[in-house]
């Protein structure tokens, strides 16, 4: 076991609900994750402050361009992407951090290396109010947020599925229709014979289909930065 991993498994035996949004999320169903997959989400170990993860994405973005171009004004910066390739180079930077609410949230930052430029995303998870829930707040602007729906998949996977969704727009949060509305699923899980992580999500419109896609595998480390 690297050191990264023995820092990992010493963190995931003291993390607790108040130090992860996916522990406080799946509760006693997180003992149900295989081992790699419940050191990644129980977060940094004592001592460390942001998880960096480094890797390859088979397939990333989005075929639909200019609807993305559009619908930036709107949604604001760093929420959509306007390329879609294969085999995308790209990084994570998970940072916890207090919540308005005194609970930890997480915020991630995600470069996309595609060849045409680099693209960021980002975004911002909290602890939900109804169990087995959590708040995804999009993009610098956090003007869309979605609110997911945690389990874990018969082969130890953290799954998200995303169940509602907002526009949010100075104080008001409004109900988006249905045509109007996404529906985001990721599953966060462990490739053993390769012996790293894997990432696989999508954001589907009932109208156009499959928005944004991105799947692929990556390394994952702890910094005290």
């Amino acid at each position: 076991m690297s050191t990264n991993e023995s820092r990992s498994a010493a963190g995931s035996a003291a993390a607790s609900p108040e130090r992860s949004v996916f522990l406080a999320a799946l509760g006693a169903d997180a003992g149900r994750l295989r081992p790699e997959v419940l050191r990644y989400v129980a977060g940094p170990p004592a001592g460390a402050r942001v998880g960096i993860g480094e890797g390859v994405f088979e397939v990333a973005g989005s075929r639909f361009s200019g609807l993305t171009r559009l619908a930036r004004p709107v949604v604001g910066p760093q929420l959509l992407v306007t390329a879609h390739e294969r085999d995308v180079p790209f990084r994570i930077e998970n940072r916890p951090a207090p919540s308005p609410d005194g609970r930890v949230e997480l915020r991630a930052e995600r470069w996309f290396r595609f060849s045409s430029g680099e693209q960021r995303f980002v975004d911002v998870l909290r602890v939900g109010s109804a169990p087995g829930t959590l708040r995804n707040l999009l993009g610098a602007a956090r003007r869309v947020e979605l609110e997911l729906r945690c389990d874990v998949t018969p082969r130890g996977h953290l799954r998200m599925r995303s169940e509602r969704a907002w526009l949010r727009a100075g104080r008001l949060r409004l109900p988006l229709p249905r045509p109007l509305s996404v529906r985001a699923e990721v599953e966060d899980g462990y490739d053993e014979t390769a012996g790293r992580h894997t990432i696989r999500a999508s954001v589907r419109n009932p109208i156009v289909g499959l928005v944004m896609e991105y799947r692929g595998w990556f390394s994952y480390r702890y910094e005290t930065r």
